[in-house]
């Protein structure tokens, strides 16, 4: 099936929405939520304070600035997308998968 335009944008829609309804949920422990607590915890305050206005951001404005990383051809899979801070501050991303129909199955911090 080649990929287009709306399908991608559906599913970047879909994948925020889902990293929003996960964080802070037991069942996100190893997806958003630590993603965000481990990179509150790691990257130095200069880089949230040329981003945010300050030192210390909430997490609702730190899963808004994610950016996606994934990049697709013509004939890719799109059942995994990778979302991570602007500025390429960092080699983690918060990957969200996606089954056959294209619903959300898992949302994952990897590196």
């Amino acid at each position: 099936m080649p990929i287009d335009n709306a399908t991608i944008q559906k599913r970047t829609e879909s994948a925020r929405a889902a990293i929003k309804a996960a964080f802070g949920t037991e069942d996100d422990e190893f997806g958003a939520t630590l993603f965000v607590s481990h990179h509150l915890d790691e990257i130095e305050a200069t880089y949230w304070e040329k981003q945010f206005g300050t030192a210390k951001p909430e997490p609702s404005q730190i899963l808004d600035s994610l950016v996606l990383r994934s990049e697709f051809e013509e004939d890719d899979d799109i059942d995994t997308f990778d979302f991570t801070l602007p500025g390429e501050v960092t080699d983690y991303v918060i990957c969200v998968t996606f089954d056959d129909e294209g619903e959300v199955m898992d949302i994952s911090m990897e590196s």
